[in-house]
């Protein structure tokens, strides 16, 4: 390969793992198992999905990026000078985060971890764009392989990694480390080059956003039960968001320590999750789309019931191996069948951006509804909760199997880019 091909893929491997880094941080396991140990309440812990809510909403601002040039740095490139004044700007916020005191001041620590995630989910609209700028259309699969690699690195460095050297740095100099882990962003910006911007009529920020979200979300209005569709894409992972924000003061009620979450929870729960995707794949390809999407989902809705028996079993770490392998696996398997899913769903006139509305639509209960998960563990108890997130799931079963009876998928149904 051309040595200036392997730097750009070399670049996307470290854009990816720059992307990755602040997601734990402040809308993860990190942030919520600071929020624990600083004796929050469960209500105040759940409150933190909002954080996240950013990366959900980000098509708002998104056609603004595209259309302002960069302050300060424009003669780096539009791509490059934004990714160079954004990413300091997220070295600074995390390392304000990592210092800030949530037992004292838990609405400033909340306030400066949402701005973290504005500034990581800006920096993931320019990463995106940057990607497919510098690239042919025959490498794109390649880059976004890269890409999604370097991602899931930083989720174990900036999660795992980071918990583990609370105990040695306290919160401050863990966040502080994380905080030097986008050096590897930077680094790569600097390194790359800015790619030749793709042609596109000159369009105001409402015709930017009425071409990016308008106009593809009318044209999917148009296929039968669309509606149906839509509450099937949101409720889908409900389940799985009400229990998710919720596992870290569930482990810490158990008496398990950072360590165990970091281990078990982050780095064993991580490598689950690719498997359970890999194993996926080859569910969809022997079964088809709808059998797999049956399956995979009704295996992730059974795998909440692991919590309520880690509830009963107490502090037991095989248990917990057990529970985090079963749990992730699963959500591995069920991602696998549920974005084969999403990605037929898509018109060929619109197929990203009709994508990204619908996976963006789908994390909407992690970074809303997630929010009440806290209230509701508190009223029903550990195991009331987890059975209460079980049957979360029942509704959109209903509406999946309603759907495949309808509008069965076509196969084989086009794969895209993976929920991260």
């Amino acid at each position: 390969m051309h040595p200036l091909r392997e730097r750009r893929f070399l670049v996307l491997l470290a854009l990816g793992f720059s992307a990755g880094v602040p997601l734990p941080l402040v809308a993860g396991q990190v942030l919520r198992q600071w929020f624990t140990e600083s004796g929050l309440s469960l209500t105040d812990i759940g409150l933190t999905a909002l954080i996240g809510l950013a990366y959900s909403l980000k098509f708002l601002w998104s056609p603004a990026l595209d259309a302002v040039a960069p302050p300060l740095t424009a003669r780096m490139g539009r791509r490059r000078g934004w990714l160079l004044l954004i990413q300091p700007l997220l070295i600074l916020a995390i390392l304000a985060t990592g210092f800030s005191n949530p037992t004292a001041a838990p609405l400033t620590t909340a306030a400066l971890a949402a701005f973290v995630a504005f500034l990581s989910a800006s920096q993931d609209i320019v990463v995106d764009a940057h990607r497919i700028e510098i690239l042919e259309e025959k490498e794109q699969g390649y880059g976004l392989a890269c890409y999604i690699w370097g991602y899931r690195l930083a989720l174990l460095a900036s999660g795992g990694g980071t918990l583990w050297l609370v105990g040695a740095l306290g919160w401050g100099g863990a966040y502080a480390y994380a905080a030097a882990l986008m050096l590897v962003g930077v680094a790569a910006t600097l390194a790359s080059r800015e790619g030749p911007a793709r042609p596109a009529p000159v369009l105001s920020w409402a015709g930017r956003l009425g071409a990016s979200v308008v106009q593809p979300f009318a044209d999917f209005m148009q296929r039968p039960y669309w509606l149906a569709i839509l509450l099937f894409i949101v409720l889908f992972k409900l389940g799985e968001a009400l229990a998710g924000i919720m596992t870290t003061p569930f482990y810490r009620s158990l008496g398990f320590s950072r360590e165990d979450v970091a281990a078990v929870g982050t780095v064993f729960g991580l490598f689950a999750t690719l498997g359970g995707a890999l194993a996926g794949g080859w569910v969809v390809a022997r079964l088809g789309t709808a059998r797999a999407l049956v399956i995979t989902g009704l295996g992730q809705m059974l795998s909440n019931l692991m919590y309520v028996a880690l509830a009963y079993a107490g502090h037991d770490l095989p248990m917990l191996w057990l529970q985090v392998g079963i749990e992730n696996f699963t959500d591995g398997l069920a991602d696998a069948a549920f974005v084969t899913y999403l990605s037929g769903l898509t018109s060929r006139a619109f197929t990203a951006t009709q994508y990204a509305l619908l996976s963006s639509l789908a994390a909407v209960p992690l970074r809303t509804l997630g929010a009440f998960s806290g209230s509701l563990a508190e009223s029903l108890g550990w195991p009331g909760f987890f059975l209460m997130t079980t049957a979360a799931a029942l509704p959109a079963m209903a509406i999946m199997l309603f759907l495949l009876w309808r509008l069965p998928p076509a196969e084989p149904a086009r794969i895209v880019e993976p929920l991260v």
